[in-house]
Formats: C-alpha cells, structure tokens, sequence
C-alpha cells in the first residue's frame, strides 16, 4: 500500500497542475475500493443500505489528505490502512468470542438441564432427584477442580501423555489471546473446554444409576477426571499430545470429543456398572422409565446444546463451524430414523424412547468426525449408528447381562467408538485440509493410514478409561464404600441420600 502511495505522489509531479488533481482524486477513489474490496473478501458482508457494523464505528474514513509535505500525506494514510484493519481484526475477535461464549452456554445447557431431564426420566421415579442431582453436582465441584489443576493438567505444557502444573489456579490464564484460538481469549477457550469436563463424568452417571452413595459419587468423578479425563483431553487437543492430530505421533482426528468424552465415559460407565453389579431384581423387576416425557425433552434440549458441542469446537465463526453444525443436525437426523427403523422391524412398533435414544446416539457418533466429513458422510454415520447403537442396547446387553442402566454404554461407548473409527473412512480435506491443501485425510479418500491412527486413539482411550476407573473403584470401595445398602436401594435414592422426594406421590 505504501509503494502504491508513493507511486501516485510521484506520478502527480510529472503533470501540469490540473491533470495532477484529477490524478489524486482517481487514485484516492481507487485505494478506497481496493480497501473496500479487502473487506469483502475478509468475510465482512456489506450489503446495500446495511447499516454499519459496530466494529466500524469511530473508524477514521480514508481521505486522502489536502495539505502537508508528501512524507506527511504518506504517513497518514498508512496510519489511516493501518486503523481500518485494527478495526477489521476487532470484528472477528468480537464475533468469533462472542460464537464461543454462546457455545459455552450451550454445552453447559447440554447437562442441565438436558442430561438431567434425561436421565430423570429414564429412572423410577424414586430416583428421579438424585438422578439429577448427580449432573447438576458434576457442574459445581468438576468447575471447582477445573480451576485448581485439571485445566492444568489437560492444556499447559507437559509431555505426551499429561500436561504440567503451569496453570494451576488458574495461573497465567488471562484475557490475552489464546495459544488454542488466537482470536478469542484464553479465558473463553478455558471455560468452552470446562463444559466438556462438565459433562463427560455426568454420562457415568447413567450407568450405576439407582444404587451408588452420593458421597462415593462425588469422591469417584473427582478422581475420574483427574486420572482418565485430564490426559486423554491433553493427549488428542493438548500441545504436543501423542494423539495430536497436527503434532501427535499418531495423529488421532477427534474434532469435539469422541474418544476424549465418548469412548471414556462410555467405557468407564461399562467398567462400573460390571464393578457395582445388578440393581436388586434386574432383570426379573420391571424398571422401565418413570417419564419418557422429562426423557423427551432432555433429548431435545441436548440436539440443540450439541451444536455448541460440535460447532463451537470450530474455536471461531468461519465456514468450519457452519460445516460442523451441519454434519451435527444431519448425522442426528439420520440416527434417529436407523434406530427407528431397526426398532420398527424388531419390535413392530418405533417407541419415542427409541427415536431419542436414536437422535442421541447419532449425536454421539458424528462428534468426532463434525469438522472433518461432509453432510452426505454425516447421515451415513448417523444411519450407521442408529442401528448398530440399537443393537447394542437391545441384543448385546441382554446377552451378557450386565446392568447398564440407561446404557450409557450402549450409546456413548458403542457409539463413541463407532464414530471415532468412521471418521477415519469418511474424513475429507475438502471439508477440512488439516495435512495440508491438496493431502489426503480420511481412507476413501486414499489415507488409509488414517484409519490406524484412529484405532489406536481408540484403543488408547479404552484401555485408560479400563484401567483408569478399575483403580478409581477399587479405592473408593475400600476407603467409603460404593453402594448404598439394601434397605436404601429399596426405598429409593431421593430419600436415603437426600431425604426428600421428586413427587408427593412417589409412594
């Protein structure tokens, strides 16, 4: 721009006095309309009669000055470049902050009230309260331990496997740009990734739901994401993890939490529910929900949260994460219809149960492929995993007995790993060239290294997530005990360890 400049005042010398004024002008005319143009093809819309954007606002208008010397003229209006493209920056920190702090919003929205109208639902209804008790705890004590050391552990500088201390309490975590996303605060990316902590320990909860003590749950999910959360985050997102997909030795592609959230809370919920062993009188009992209703809308609530789930893991407003939300709505869609009609086929008759544990599930699978495949892979993977989730739940369970309760299992584990590895098939640079323009990502594309990679994050997660809660288990047992007695099972979890009630009729 200033050899541009330059050039004109020079050009202005050789006329006569009245062709170097029309020359100024038509010049000034045209370094406004290249500016103009730069605008538009930043990505800021300029509509005709749009009222200006409140970025611009108190932005100095280009002008070519009607005085001075010509070092003079040409220092102001490169001050003059230089504040219009402050202002240009300023927007897109603006709009990409304020993106992440919706999708904070949503993610959190995604636990409570979703997961616990979710979960609600799905238990007796002598249950109900510590049913959700459970989630809305994971948001107050998992935000507590974020801030001393787990966000420490997931995201500073460590080594492949964990991340150090550098930031515990906190420390250095300010409103500067972040490493992470350099055009939000460090402080906006710190609270996104909490919500993720939030709700991945509460997915456990579905598992040994209706027979473990409040007091061994919270002492097991502070444990938990300390041991299995925090390096598994640190391993696939975190700087110089071993899963890494820009920098890892086996570059795992998880673009919101398939294996860091799915596969471990999926598994870890298995683990535990083999541990605690079957409610009393599973399966001779009927147990079925007490509220489809408080289920239903859960689901709903956890659709729309999840696209600040998987969008808002784009870290700005761009294109990306029009891609993820697309990708997120479809592979939901697509779930709820393969569940449906697996369900329709065996049963006779598609439940509403069924259609949300569907639209769930695929949710589940599509997390982390969203900002790698396109909208046609998403209902692929979301038809995929409706029926194989289905039959996870249905067929799988039942064969080997086990008391999943609200198959956490069966949805996140299955699903999760399902996911995970289909993301491997179906992940394309066109939708996200993360090796590079031009390089190939996903297997149909020709990578079929990729497909490795992701089975060993998934095999990675699984057998931390095994090992992990085993431990975790083992202690807490020992220390305070896990299940609550007979007597306190029988008269349901909302009296004996809350002592009060969700319904004036429970009994």
């Amino acid at each position: 721009m200033q050899d541009c400049v330059v050039l004109n005042v020079r050009k202005l010398e050789t006329g006569d006095r009245q062709m170097g004024l029309m020359l100024r002008k038509m010049r000034v005319v045209s370094c406004v309309g290249v500016l103009a143009g730069s605008f538009l093809i930043g990505g800021i819309p300029a509509p005709a009669q749009a009222p200006m954007p409140a970025a611009w606002v108190g932005a100095p208008a280009l002008s070519a000055p009607s005085a001075g010397s010509e070092s003079d003229r040409i220092a102001v209006l490169e001050k003059q470049v230089a504040d219009q493209d402050a202002a240009i920056k300023n927007a897109q920190t603006a709009g990409d902050n304020s993106w992440m702090l919706i999708s904070a919003a949503l993610v959190l929205l995604m636990t409570g009230p979703g997961l616990a109208l979710f979960y609600g639902g799905l238990v007796r209804k002598k249950n109900v309260l510590s049913m959700m008790m459970q989630s809305f705890a994971m948001m107050a004590v998992v935000t507590v331990l974020w801030a001393v050391v787990t966000y420490s552990l997931a995201f500073s500088t460590g080594n492949a496997f964990i991340g150090g201390l550098h930031n515990m309490f906190l420390h250095g975590v300010g409103l500067a740009p972040s490493p992470y996303a350099p055009t939000i605060p460090l402080q906006t990316f710190m609270v996104y990734q909490l919500m993720f902590a939030i709700i991945t320990p509460a997915l456990i909860t579905g598992a040994f739901a209706e027979r473990m003590k409040f007091s061994a749950m919270l002492v097991f999910m502070v444990l938990w994401a300390i041991v299995v959360y925090s390096p598994m985050a640190h391993m696939v997102w975190g700087v110089g993890g071993l899963l890494n997909a820009a920098t890892g030795r086996f570059p795992c592609l998880d673009f919101a939490g398939g294996t860091v959230v799915h596969v471990t809370s999926g598994v870890s919920a298995l683990v535990t529910a083999l541990y605690l062993g079957k409610r009393i009188g599973y399966p001779k009992v009927s147990m079925q929900p007490h509220s489809v209703v408080l289920s239903f809308i859960g689901a709903c609530l956890l659709w729309v949260g999840w696209f600040g789930f998987n969008a808002g893991s784009a870290l700005g407003a761009g294109t990306l994460a029009t891609s993820a939300f697309v990708a997120t709505h479809f592979g939901a869609a697509a779930a709820a219809i393969g569940w449906s009609a697996a369900e329709w086929m065996w049963n006779g008759k598609p439940s509403v149960l069924g259609a949300i544990s569907g639209a769930v599930a695929g949710l589940v699978a599509i997390t982390p492929a969203s900002g790698f495949v396109s909208p046609m892979s998403a209902l692929w993977i979301g038809l995929i995993a409706g029926a194989v989730c289905f039959f996870m739940v249905v067929k799988v369970k039942s064969w080997f007995g086990y008391d999943d309760s609200l198959d956490a299992f069966g949805v996140h584990g299955a699903g999760g790993t399902l996911g995970a590895l289909l993301t491997g098939f179906f992940a394309n640079s066109a939708i996200n060239p993360i090796y590079g323009t031009g390089k190939a990502t996903g297997l149909f594309e020709g990578n079929w290294r990729q497909v490795f990679d992701q089975a060993m994050g998934i095999a990675i997660a699984w057998t931390l997530a095994i090992v992990g809660t085993l431990i975790i288990l083992f202690i807490v047992d020992k220390t305070i005990g896990l299940r609550v007695t007979a007597g306190e099972e029988e008269a349901g979890l909302d009296l004996s360890q809350h002592g009060e009630e969700g319904y004036e009729w429970a009994h």
